[in-house]
């Protein structure tokens, strides 16, 4: 029987590099949870507000966009992780919470690698599968907004591992860095990560835009609007399934997609590319 090996992680150097950024700030690494999203909004909901890095060796259940399972990678490959899952949770103010997500996506495909594209809204993709995911909750407390982050990395690719559940095949950080093992991609990913959202905070999702639209895997390519997509050329929620030529983000983050009956500006909705 193979011994598990223990995950070094940067822990400490993590901490003492985001302290200055964010006062109070605490790291805490757990060898299996059930979702770190959810026992973050569960401590805020108790009043606990301080700045926290949540990190889980294995969730058992994870939570993905719409109310979705995140399937988690949970047995180790050759006493590696084969995902890098954690949640960030801090008191965050912006000017506007539109874009945030995508905000999110430019500083982790930024801090890992130039080939990495990024899907509007939330994913990030490599070679057309998806490497990674967003998920983005908020409450208030006392008249205080506390947002949780929460990010799953694909590492290395366990086997045997069944794609057939997916909506989108999975790719894997090691098909383009051989040296990446979820520790040290932590560490490479959170400083960039926390600046982002503290820069996003003050700006909005304004000085992101561009970078976005460089790196925006959805660019000329036909997509479907699904319907519950709230388009802003209106108040009226889309109805049906809308096709229409994506061609990247405003400066608010919302999705421009040239359709028959015109540009729509698409804020919120599930948008798959269409097969052609």
């Amino acid at each position: 029987m193979q011994t598990q090996a223990v995950i070094q992680w940067p822990a400490e150097a993590i901490w003492e590099q985001i302290v200055p950024l964010l006062p109070g700030f605490t790291i805490e690494i757990l060898p299996e949870i059930g979702s770190t999203n959810t026992e973050l909004m569960r401590r805020a909901k108790e009043g606990k507000l301080e700045p926290i890095l949540l990190v889980a060796e294995k969730q058992t259940a994870g939570r993905g966009r719409l109310g979705r399972d995140w399937i988690a990678l949970t047995d180790r490959v050759d006493n590696a992780l084969p995902m890098l899952t954690f949640s960030l949770g801090m008191p965050l103010s912006p000017i506007s919470w539109s874009g945030l997500s995508l905000a999110i996506g430019v500083s982790l495909a930024s801090s890992l690698d130039p080939r990495i594209r990024l899907k509007w809204p939330n994913d990030l993709w490599l070679n057309e599968r998806k490497l990674a995911g967003i998920l983005i909750e908020t409450t208030v407390i006392n008249d205080q907004r506390f947002a949780v982050i929460g990010i799953g990395i694909n590492i290395l690719q366990a086997q045997p591992f069944s794609t057939s559940a997916l909506r989108t095949a999975p790719a894997w950080l090691h098909e383009i860095n051989t040296q990446a093992q979820a520790a040290n991609t932590l560490a490479q990913v959170i400083a960039p990560l926390i600046s982002t959202i503290q820069l996003f905070e003050t700006q909005g999702f304004a000085p992101f835009q561009k970078t976005f639209n460089a790196l925006d895997a959805l660019h000329n390519r036909t997509v479907l609007i699904q319907n519950n997509a709230v388009s802003k050329t209106g108040s009226e929620q889309l109805q049906g399934l809308t096709q229409g030529l994506a061609q990247g983000v405003d400066d608010a983050g919302a999705l421009i997609v040239l359709t028959e009956s015109g540009r729509q500006l698409v804020s919120s909705s599930e948008v798959s590319i269409k097969p052609i």
